[in-house]
């Protein structure tokens, strides 16, 4: 029981000197930060003077309007290089999985689209394709031939096999044959 209590004990006493030593680390790096910010803002902005005439005024604009500029050269330049460096890892990491092979193929499912939507989901919602198949299709009129008209003829298949059962249509099926 004592042994326990004790080592319970010093094991709290250990982590909170460590949650102590952790707590100071924390706020001398929070200081440090704090001093090089205040080092890098006094190198990199000076002050701001503001000049009593209008022509150092207007000087002042352009000069502040030159770094605006440059700044946002570099951003979109840094934006592009980030755009760029992005794709490749992901070509590059699509690359990896494939060569893995370990690919599993996402169920598919049923989608039911017609021409002209699948045509816009390809294309994009900028073309305005309109597909309809059945337009260019021909005209074509039925003709009656004499196959059809025989088949008018015959009727119902069910009567020509009442007449043709029996003797009686054994006896016409004799006749007509001769």
């Amino acid at each position: 029981q004592k042994k326990r209590r004790a080592a319970t004990a010093r094991r709290q006493h250990l982590k909170s000197a460590m949650l102590q030593l952790a707590v100071t680390e924390i706020e001398k790096e929070a200081a440090a930060k704090e001093v090089e910010k205040q080092n890098y803002l006094a190198e990199h902005c000076p002050p701001l003077s503001l000049p009593g005439s209008m022509q150092e005024l207007q000087d002042l604009c352009k000069k502040l309007h030159a770094k605006i500029e440059a700044v946002d050269e570099e951003r979109y330049d840094t934006e592009v290089k980030l755009q760029k460096t992005n794709k490749e890892l992901e070509d590059l990491s699509q690359k990896l999985f494939d060569l893995r092979g370990k690919f599993k193929r996402p169920p598919l499912r049923r989608v039911r689209m017609s021409a002209d939507a699948m045509l816009r989901a390809l294309l994009g919602s900028k073309h305005k394709v309109c597909m309809d198949l059945r337009a260019n299709l021909k005209q074509v009129k039925k003709e009656d031939t004499e196959k059809e008209k025989d088949l008018r003829d015959v009727g119902d298949w069910r009567k020509n096999i009442e007449e043709k059962s029996g003797m009686e249509g054994r006896k016409k099926m004799f006749e007509a044959g001769e």
